[in-house]
């Protein structure tokens, strides 16, 4: 089991924040540092300095550190057009020494893009230009020479296809979601690894199953990954304190996140283990708690 840092930098964060904690998850040995792809805070409160780039943090990050993965959890498709995003991506690949993973998504918070002036269409377009953007991406970085494509709702015509990620035959792209039809069967086409992010033991079973029964039929190999949000305390008073620096009930964070000493939390990491996960996105949200990650990397890290 490879444990992930996985940010949320849209509820208040500047690039130096997220600096200091993608360096300590390098220090510390976790596998990854990943982010969210959120323009505005998400619920009531203070929204601090507002939100940053998603993949300007990451090609910076990708010269600050030299061996952490780098990633996205994921970018909503309506932020940008796949043309562009291939080229970022790619290039943020090539920054970073071929370290980035490419989480990409539908894209589900209105308010954001109503607050930016990006276009939200319904639901079923916005599944649709999400399988375009999935075949238009790995087609640019996979063509041999130029690239075009004829879909409903985007058109390349004799792309040059660069540039070319140093990772081959393309950067690992994750799909994530609980989605019962459409997400196993694109999971199945394109992805490389499926997440399934705050969902019970139970419901992360049932769909993890659906997308091993969508990816038997094409015979691709698919990895299972999981994420929660993590409180770890070595004894009640800690653990409250983290809960209430994060606005959390304690007793709910236990229940339906990643809450408790090390020795529970491993008990749960160990549970989805079981269910055939072998990625865990920790979830931190209070980036200033360095000692919460030291914490995780002392006591968690070196026992799953």
């Amino acid at each position: 089991m490879k444990l992930r840092i996985f940010t949320e930098p849209q509820q208040g964060a500047t690039y130096d924040d997220l600096l200091a904690v993608a360096q300590a998850t390098e220090r510390l040995g976790f596998d990854a540092f990943f982010r969210s792809d959120h323009y505005l805070r998400i619920g009531e409160g203070d929204p601090g300095p507002g939100s940053t780039d998603a993949w300007l943090t990451l090609a910076a990050l990708a010269r600050e550190t030299s061996r952490i993965r780098l990633g996205t959890l994921v970018s909503p498709a309506t932020f940008r057009l796949p043309g562009p995003l291939a080229i970022s991506v790619a290039q943020v690949d090539q920054m970073s020494g071929g370290r980035v993973e490419l989480g990409l998504g539908t894209g589900w918070f209105d308010q954001e893009h109503t607050a930016y002036g990006i276009p939200f269409p319904p639901v079923g377009e916005r599944f649709g230009r999400f399988e375009e953007q999935l075949e238009i991406i790995q087609g640019l970085w996979t063509a041999e020479k130029s690239y075009s494509f004829e879909g409903r709702y985007y058109r390349l015509v004799d792309s040059p296809a660069l540039p070319k990620p140093v990772q081959r035959p393309h950067p690992p792209i994750i799909i994530g979601g609980t989605g019962a039809k459409r997400t196993p069967r694109l999971v199945a086409a394109f992805a490389d690894e499926y997440n399934v992010p705050f969902r019970t033991l139970s419901d992360t079973g049932a769909a993890y199953d659906r997308v091993r029964e969508a990816t038997a039929e094409t015979g691709r190999s698919v990895i299972l990954s999981a994420a929660q949000t993590v409180c770890v305390g070595r004894d009640q008073a800690e653990l409250e304190r983290r809960a209430a620096a994060i606005g959390q009930d304690l007793t709910a964070l236990r229940e339906g996140g990643l809450a408790g000493t090390p020795a529970e939390v491993l008990d749960k990491i160990g549970r989805f283990g079981e269910l055939g996960a072998e990625r865990f996105y920790l979830q931190v949200m209070d980036l200033s708690d360095l000692e919460h990650l030291e914490l995780i990397a002392a006591e968690v890290l070196p026992h799953v």
